[in-house]
């Protein structure tokens, strides 16, 4: 049977209760009043041994406790902070997790925090320490969940609740609307939607087209024929080419000519 954390007294039957964190080891401290308000520097605490009073277990139950008549579909969530002995399980201290002052960290470490716990109508505020930092921050995280299911911190909406709570709005065109688009020294020019052209974009289209003179040569500057390629040049034009192209590149030395030798092959040939 589920009992109340505070009182220990049963709860009801449809009442339901978890575990948020566990941690096995917490040592606790009796710590002098704050003396700031921004919050409180756990370095005093562990400066004097004489401070630390007690090392419990802790643990951080969530009840819920449904409205009756049933039919209303509400309920009640509580969240408490236990301090029990890790041997026996005896309650030595109860911090109800009322608001976000219930639990404060230090301002010079991760691994202290600043609790208010509550018995007989008296609260007093302990020190609690973490031996380790991933215990304190899995702590951290589990109370950042119950603020949100208690209502401290506000409820995030996930990006599909928001596109399905916005309207949805029409952006299309209807119909005979048209679109003005300023293209710098092209103004008052307009795009109809249907794609069409107005009789003035084509005009100026064909008169920009019949506007463009034809190139030299082409037939078309008032020589009144269409030009035609010249006849490629015979193979033995070609040999005669290849072969004055050559004789001009190539020293005399190289190739020498009859005239070149001394002899004349003319009228006064030395063998006529």
């Amino acid at each position: 049977m589920n009992t109340d954390p505070l009182t220990g007294r049963p709860l009801p039957a449809t009442a339901i209760q978890r575990i948020l964190h566990l941690a096995p080891k917490v040592h606790i401290y009796q710590i002098p009043p704050a003396t700031s308000t921004k919050g409180y520097a756990a370095a005093s605490w562990t400066a004097n041994p004489a401070s630390q009073i007690f090392t419990a277990r802790l643990r951080v139950v969530e009840t819920s406790i449904p409205s009756e008549p049933p039919a209303q579909d509400e309920e009640r969530v509580t969240t408490t902070l236990l301090l029990e002995d890790p041997k026996t399980g005896d309650l030595f201290a109860a911090a109800p997790y009322t608001s976000e002052r219930t639990v404060e960290q230090a301002l010079d470490s991760s691994r202290f925090f600043a609790i208010t716990v509550m018995g007989e109508g008296r609260k007093a505020v302990l020190g609690m320490g973490f031996e380790e930092r991933s215990e304190a921050f899995d702590f951290s995280i589990a109370l950042q969940d119950a603020r949100r299911v208690l209502g401290f911190e506000p409820k995030t909406t996930s990006r599909a609740q928001q596109l399905v709570e916005e309207p949805k709005r029409d952006f299309s065109l209807k119909k005979g609307e048209t679109i003005s688009i300023n293209l710098g020294g092209l103004k008052g020019r307009r795009t109809r939607v249907e794609g069409e052209r107005s009789p003035e974009v084509q005009k100026s289209e064909q008169d920009a087209l019949f506007s463009i003179k034809p190139p030299p040569g082409s037939g078309g500057g008032g020589g009144g024929g269409v030009g035609f390629l010249p006849a490629p040049p015979s193979a033995k034009s070609v040999k005669d080419e290849r072969r004055r192209s050559r004789q001009s590149f190539e020293p005399a030395h190289l190739n020498p000519t009859p005239e070149d030798l001394g002899f004349d092959d003319g009228e006064f040939g030395e063998f006529q």
